[in-house]
């Protein structure tokens, strides 16, 4: 059986505009490429018709891939946390005891994390030390480099 994904309704339309993006537009381009790279002559010694092939299974590993997401996908709502306790969807504020320094972070289920935009996984050791908790509390996060201290200094969303 698959593994259920947890993700916002946000994040299930971006994958879907992804998917969609991926089966359209990125399949024509690979088509292209690959119409273009025969027109060489013989395949045997085509270096552009071997890329092109490659970019084509790599192309269609990821829409599996994204299929197999969207397919196993539970919506989680945010909108019906009470907004005491850090749940997925939470918008949080947090400042690491050691450094001093503070971070704002969205915590989302693993299939629209992305640490460039701030969103956390629930299954990563920040989210999994959160979840559950409340603004003011301390959490010790279980790191693979080391245990290290969070305060929660507030819940935004």
């Amino acid at each position: 059986m698959a593994k259920t994904v947890k993700i916002t309704s946000e994040g299930l339309e971006k994958l879907k505009k992804e998917l969609d993006y991926l089966k359209t537009v990125k399949s024509d381009e690979v088509a292209q490429k690959l119409k273009e790279a025969r027109a060489f002559g013989d395949l045997s010694e085509n270096a552009e018709y071997d890329e092109a092939k490659n970019e084509q299974g790599i192309l269609a590993a990821k829409i599996a891939e994204l299929e197999a997401t969207i397919a196993n996908s539970v919506i989680v709502d945010s909108t019906n946390m009470s907004g005491s306790e850090i749940g997925i969807g939470s918008k949080i504020k947090i400042k690491d005891l050691e450094l001093g320094e503070e971070e704002t972070i969205t915590i989302v289920g693993y299939a629209e994390a992305n640490f460039e935009e701030g969103k956390i996984s629930d299954e990563s050791p920040i989210g999994i030390a959160v979840i559950g908790k409340k603004a003011g509390d301390v959490v010790e996060v279980q790191a693979p480099d080391g245990v290290f201290n969070l305060q929660i200094v507030d819940i935004i969303k």
